[in-house]
């Protein structure tokens, strides 16, 4: 992690509080300037539990792949042989540990995934918007198979095998760590396991997360299904425009079909929300093909990833 000074208490705390106590927390800091690594050093003489390392390497000043590696430094420091990640924007339910791990415990996987949820304590209209059109649900019962590191297990024997998470790329790392475990692993899809994500979401915010996405599966050539299916879409919307001089059929076609891709998937959870969630839903996914679209092709043909504020500073 770095400069998550913020939310490294609201994580700790979540964590000790596991009914299936952790055997330790290890939690790699790479060189945090806003207090998180004195935070980190408190928590560690009053939790035995946590192993706190400053490994500066896992900084994206000494690494193309700071995340990726700081994942890598804690899990070859861990002692156990069976590996929870977690994520230092999130927090995690009580239970949640001990869901996730269960399918290892019980020799039935090697490899589980858990999945994220917007934290409903501390949700904002944007977050609603936003998260699931990036792969987050909204409430506990929404996207299931996620391949995000905010909440997955493993082996350590499997991590190994895999190669560990991929060190050259500053984003995309558990989407490629997914992609090479599940050749060697089945996964697993833990219920009751979601990290809860509390992401804080403006408009801008949201656009440039997605942005930092986007460019990175460029620039990794991966996820090219979804990538075609948002230039359709983005297709269809100029076509729509152009022909208005003789028709408006296929506009409102479009309008109508960019309206149900926003709300299909979580129409139980906006009704109630009203107009909070729903105009800001409709706007961010009007946004998304054509953000999608120009980051792929930026971080397709450039190879580079877009750096977030914390490993600007």
């Amino acid at each position: 992690m770095l400069n998550e000074g913020q939310a490294i208490d609201r994580l700790v705390r979540s964590l000790l509080a596991q009914t299936l106590r952790p055997t330790e927390i290890v939690i790699v800091d790479g060189g945090s300037a806003d207090g998180t690594w004195e935070k980190l050093e408190a928590h560690a003489k009053s939790s035995a539990p946590l192993h706190a390392i400053r490994d500066e390497s896992c900084n994206l000043k000494n690494s193309p792949g700071p995340i990726a590696r700081g994942r890598n430094v804690a899990i070859a420091a861990a002692q156990g042989e069976v590996i929870a990640c977690c994520d230092a924007g999130c927090s995690y339910p009580p239970d949640w540990l001990e869901s996730l791990v269960a399918p290892i415990v019980a020799d039935k996987a090697e490899y589980v995934l858990g999945g994220s949820c917007i934290d409903p304590a501390a949700a904002t209209a944007w977050d609603l918007a936003a998260a699931p059109l990036m792969g987050i649900a909204i409430s506990p019962e929404g996207i299931r198979k996620s391949c995000t590191a905010r909440s997955m297990a493993f082996t350590k024997a499997l991590w190994q095998r895999v190669g560990g998470f991929p060190e050259d790329t500053l984003l995309g790392e558990d989407t490629v760590f997914d992609q090479r475990a599940q050749k060697l692993a089945k996964a697993a899809y833990a219920t009751g396991a979601m990290a809860l994500y509390a992401p804080q979401f403006t408009y801008l915010s949201a656009a440039n997360t997605l942005a930092r996405y986007s460019a990175a599966d460029g620039a990794l050539g991966i996820r090219r299904a979804r990538f075609a299916r948002m230039a359709l879409r983005c297709i269809a919307m100029i076509a729509s425009v152009l022909l208005l001089p003789w028709t408006v059929w296929p506009i409102v076609v479009v309008l109508a079909l960019e309206f149900y891709f926003a709300i299909e998937r979580d129409r139980s959870v906006l009704r109630p929300q009203g107009a909070r969630a729903l105009l800001p839903r409709i706007l961010f996914s009007l946004s998304v093909p054509w953000i999608t679209v120009v980051q792929y092709l930026r971080g397709s043909f450039t190879k580079a990833n877009l750096p977030n504020q914390q490993n600007a500073r």
